[in-house]
């Protein structure tokens, strides 16, 4: 794991307890920062990071609390709660 790769897991977690905190401005820079490492080193960003946060509004999704997630049959639907975009996973 290189250096882009380490920074943007430290900024995963930062986005993590800055939604814990209630400081979800903080959480989108560290979201929007992360994003755009991974555009300047071209690393792939991880899939735990693309699956917690929300591509519209860059908020770090905390369920409950940021985003909504539920399952359905061969899927899961991730709602966010500050923007209202949906996203869909298979399983």
């Amino acid at each position: 794991m290189g250096i882009p790769e380490e920074r943007i897991e430290r900024l995963l977690s930062l986005a993590r307890e800055a939604v814990v905190d209630g400081e979800f401005d903080r959480s989108r820079e560290y979201v929007r920062l992360a994003r755009r490492i991974a555009e300047r080193n071209r690393c792939g960003l991880p899939r735990a990071f693309t699956r917690r946060t929300c591509d519209d509004c860059d908020v770090y999704l905390r369920p409950g609390v940021t985003g909504r997630f539920r399952t359905q049959p061969g899927h899961v639907v991730v709602r966010c709660l500050e923007c209202g975009a949906t996203d869909r996973y298979p399983f």
